[in-house]
């Protein structure tokens, strides 16, 4: 059975551990709860015929007074990088990531995952923003960890990008 290590990224309360959770027990709790340093959860899955054992690293959150340890990327296969769509800050600093991490692991495949997708009321995921970076290639999907909405897509989505 292969084995992929895939990394969370993204700002504090983006719903990084909520996706986890949604896609590894199915199930989501309304309870906000800080992630401490790194908390590691795995999924057995079938991709492109092969069976894949992902170990899910959920990293705590980058704000204005946390930095992000790097070393926990060492040996990832790829990253899910998460925002809020509801919160335009934690989509500036999804770009930054993105940004820092490539320069510290090399290109990684990822997948941006706009979280929240919800609250459509409150959603500010801009379409310019969108497209600019889908003109860099970058794989979007909306998604929702309170109703499952796009979260096996973003997980099935990166997993198959790594195997390619």
């Amino acid at each position: 059975m292969l084995q992929k290590k895939i990394c969370m990224l993204g700002a504090f309360a983006v719903g990084k551990t909520s996706l986890v959770r949604r896609y590894v027990e199915s199930i989501y709790s309304d309870a906000y709860h800080t992630t401490v340093g790194v908390k590691i959860s795995r999924k057995a899955v079938q991709v492109k015929n092969n069976d894949v054992n992902l170990v899910l690293w959920d990293l705590y959150g980058e704000d204005d007074f946390q930095r992000m340890s790097w070393k926990y990327l060492q040996g990832a296969s790829g990253y899910l990088l998460v925002a809020d769509g509801t919160r335009p800050a934690t989509l500036d600093k999804a770009v930054e990531l993105e940004h820092t991490a490539r320069a510290k692991v090399g290109a990684s495949p990822f997948v941006f995952v706009v979280n929240k997708c919800d609250l459509a009321g409150d959603w500010q995921f801009d379409q310019r923003l969108e497209g600019q970076l889908v003109a860099r290639n970058w794989s979007i999907v909306r998604s929702s960890a309170k109703t499952g909405e796009g979260v096996d897509e973003a997980f099935s989505r990166l997993a198959g990008m790594m195997l390619a």
